[in-house]
């Protein structure tokens, strides 16, 4: 998916910084005519758009244009609006706070009972986190492996201004909505609102 994008989209952890990362071993889009030099239209350029950031919040078809109407619904710039909903998800504030190394395993990590939101258990993964809500793993849950390498491993990641993290605790806190230029997701979001409004 990284090398489709010809982007580091950053989906499978660890691996992403490291020379096994897909995008530095092949600069190129996979199959038989990755090679070839692509000239996409108009619509190609907004559909490659979307599908980036699909991919990077590992979000269905489906679900994305949700986001996209809920966003278009509210008052404000509607790209950004879709950007912040996006972050704002259960697995991307988890994977944010460096509890996960991936998007892909903090989505598996709520699946699977890890977290609570407020003290109360959350298994579903698109849960949108407001402003103040605490984010911890459960107490039961803790002494796993899984936290003890991610914690291990957590300095690839760089902290982000609107959470506020405890590692010792394994928990934190959603502070507040973030705003565009804080969200370093590479992603030209108008593109996204001229396709859908087509």
């Amino acid at each position: 998916m990284c090398r489709r994008e010809k982007d580091k989209l950053y989906l499978k952890g660890d691996r992403c910084y490291s020379d096994k990362c897909a995008v530095v071993r092949h600069g190129y889009a996979p199959g038989e005519h990755g090679q070839a030099r692509q000239k996409f239209s108009e619509f190609g350029q907004q559909l490659r758009e979307k599908q980036k950031a699909r991919r990077i919040y590992g979000v269905m078809e489906k679900q994305f244009r949700r986001y996209f109407k809920e966003a278009d619904r509210r008052r404000g710039v509607t790209g950004e609006l879709l950007l912040q909903l996006l972050e704002s998800r259960l697995d991307n504030t988890v994977f944010r706070l460096g509890l996960a190394r991936s998007r892909n395993e903090a989505r598996q990590l709520i699946n699977h009972g890890h977290f609570e939101v407020n003290g109360r258990k959350v298994d579903i993964p698109s849960y949108l986190i407001k402003p103040g809500d605490q984010v911890a793993v459960r107490d039961i849950r803790k002494n796993k492996a899984v936290f003890k390498e991610i914690i291990e491993t957590r300095g690839q990641q760089e902290p982000v201004d609107w959470l506020e993290v405890d590692h010792e605790k394994l928990q934190g806190q959603f502070l507040r909505i973030p705003q565009r230029d804080e969200i370093d997701v590479p992603v030209t979001e108008h593109l996204i609102v001229e396709l859908y409004s087509r």
